[in-house]
């Protein structure tokens, strides 16, 4: 009878020693260092980090060659970017997309949170990638994009006006919600780090309203020709006149760069490219190298190596729009400098420069920017210069082959702001290819071996996948905008 009583005891005892651990199952195996919900700062930098790396990418691998930048050692085939044959999708969709989706997720999550900064910076991306994407295809998915989870996988595209309507209407809205009085709650951020106060203020909010601001004015002026359309002028002359309610980058500081920390996994996306992948394959062009040499640019030790030529170190180009039957000597040209693999500062989106010479062209146009054209222009190449890590040499801006010359027409001074401006987009994703289309500058020189019948691209085809997954909507937008090749003009180049 005993026996049988302690049997029963240590049944009961054990029971409830069972019960007290499955009461704390769910405590002891909880990782401490996992969140417990999704915020805004767990989706920020990776979806920072991501975007950026599209963005490098797509600058060396596509409007690198299409400007005239660089050009394959050998092509053999008539075909390739350097003579401008643009296949259908070769530009960003997909990558834009997908990460159109952790945008759309960072503003919905903080919103509920009522994190009003995480929903500006959302905006601010949002409307920088789809600025891109509209001005790459021209009609794309917005209004109806990233709805999978409400069952909508065929959204219809809609056109370039109505997205930059809204485009302009976000960056806006972005404007007032900036609170700078405050930190980012999660933390997240690795273009500004604006995770914490300094003070009363936080130096990162504030350079992200005038990221807002600059991006808004490059997009106005993409968009000049449509004055009328849309209310341009107005728009830019308000950001003008008001620089404390519509505050633009003042600075090399304020340059909106990703800048990799070099540390796993935010590896700049060339950090381990192979010899023949990286230079190997690929010279810069004369034309390219031609004002860079004959005013002794410092920003070649950044950007290219040299060659030896009869002993002595020289940078050395290849012709653009070679003959196919022309293959040009491993090593004998200069190419992509190893520097660049690992150069924190690759992650362009938008800088000082950009907006400088932006002011100069404004300038130049009547706009009130408080300076001249040339004071803009001077500005934006020593602005580059700075963000490159070169020092300005003296004399460089009164270099007769640089110094701004105000005698000349407006067109001739136009193109001499275009010209250091697409020496300044270097590997900022595609912009110095939008701003030729635009513009008509630089002037690219057309090699023997471009077919006659290639003419310089307004556009990039869609991706051909559309046509089984997107078919009906994909047929509305190319009969809207008048087909779907290279040659049609977007709404803003008409």
């Amino acid at each position: 009878m005993k026996f049988t009583t302690k049997i029963v005891l240590a049944l009961s005892m054990l029971i409830t020693s069972i019960i007290s651990c499955t009461d704390k199952f769910e405590e002891l195996n909880t990782d401490p260092n996992r969140p417990k919900d999704v915020t805004p700062g767990v989706l920020l930098g990776q979806m920072q980090y991501r975007l950026i790396n599209n963005n490098v990418t797509a600058s060396r691998n596509f409007t690198n060659e299409l400007m005239q930048v660089d050009a394959p050692r050998s092509s053999t085939s008539g075909q390739g970017l350097h003579r401008y044959v643009v296949q259908p999708g070769q530009a960003i969709w997909t990558g834009y997309y997908d990460r159109l989706t952790d945008v759309e997720d960072i503003y919905k999550v903080s919103d509920k949170l009522k994190e009003k900064n995480y929903m500006a910076i959302a905006l601010v991306y949002k409307s920088w990638v789809y600025s891109i994407l509209t001005d790459l295809y021209g009609d794309v998915p917005y209004s109806q994009a990233i709805k999978a989870q409400e069952g909508n996988f065929q959204p219809a595209f809609d056109k370039q006006k109505d997205i930059y309507v809204q485009i302009l209407k976000d960056l806006e809205t972005a404007n007032g919600l900036f609170d700078d009085t405050k930190a980012l709650t999660y933390g997240g951020d690795m273009v500004y780090n604006a995770n914490a106060l300094s003070g009363s203020k936080n130096p990162g909010i504030q350079k992200w309203k005038k990221f807002a601001n600059s991006l808004r004015l490059r997009l106005l002026l993409r968009i000049s020709k449509r004055n009328g359309e849309i209310d341009v002028n107005q728009q830019i002359n308000a950001i003008l006149a008001n620089p404390t309610t519509y505050p633009v980058f003042t600075s090399v500081a304020d340059d909106a760069i990703f800048k990799y920390p070099g540390t796993f996994p935010y590896f700049n996306p060339y950090y381990n490219a192979r010899l023949s992948d990286w230079n190997a394959g690929n010279y810069f062009t004369k034309f390219f190298l031609s004002k860079l040499n004959s005013t002794n640019d410092p920003r070649r030790t950044v950007w290219m190596t040299t060659v030896n030529v009869g002993g002595v170190p020289v940078y050395q180009g290849i012709e653009s729009g070679y003959p196919t039957t022309l293959e040009y000597v491993v090593d004998r040209n200069s190419s992509y400098n190893d520097i660049l693999k690992t150069l924190p500062s690759l992650g362009l989106m938008m800088t000082y420069s950009e907006v400088e010479f932006i002011k100069a062209e404004l300038a130049l146009k009547g706009f009130m920017t408080g300076k001249t054209p040339a004071a803009h222009y001077d500005s934006g190449i020593s602005a580059s210069m700075a963000q490159w890590g070169v020092a300005l040499p003296a004399g460089f801006l009164t270099d007769p082959g640089i110094a701004y010359n105000s005698a000349l027409s407006q067109e001739q001074q136009l193109e001499q702001i275009m010209l250091q401006k697409y020496y300044a987009f270097f590997f900022v994703d595609y912009q110095s290819w939008f701003e030729k289309r635009r513009t008509g500058y630089p002037v690219l020189p057309r090699g023997t071996g471009i077919p006659a019948e290639n003419i310089f691209p307004s556009r990039v085809p869609y991706p051909t996948y559309l046509q089984s997954l997107n078919s009906g909507n994909l047929q509305s937008a190319v009969a809207s905008m008048g087909g779907d090749n290279s040659n049609v003009k977007v709404w803003w180049e008409k």
